[in-house]
């Protein structure tokens, strides 16, 4: 059942993790460019996790997982810019970035296993 597929459950709920960060970025720190940028890919690796689940073929499946990994490296970048800049605190970017790194680690396997 696709619910109670791994990397379905945790891209999602990352995605709530970078929807609810994208908030407190806007309201509280007045941040919009790169919070922005942050929510199109965090969001997006979920989305095409989803996806993939119910391609159409195995190429379809392995194109839409590449995808989520592509935006999966994308939200690193864009976590460690708005750390580095001083929009996240330590505390903050760590716990984040660590749920961000088990999704690519997840990913770069079902690629490579997919091939």
């Amino acid at each position: 059942m696709i619910d109670e597929n791994v990397i379905v459950i945790k891209s999602k709920r990352f995605a709530v993790r970078v929807v609810r960060l994208y908030q407190y970025l806007v309201n509280d720190k007045k941040e919009y460019v790169l919070s922005k940028q942050l929510l199109r890919c965090g969001t997006s690796i979920g989305a095409n996790v989803h996806e993939a689940i119910r391609g159409v073929s195995k190429a379809d499946f392995k194109n839409k997982m590449a995808i989520a990994l592509k935006e999966a490296s994308e939200t690193e970048y864009w976590l460690q810019l708005l750390y580095e800049t001083d929009y996240l605190t330590e505390e903050q970017f760590l716990s984040i970035n660590e749920d961000c790194s088990e999704l690519n680690k997840i990913l770069i396997s079902i690629v490579r296993n997919s091939k």
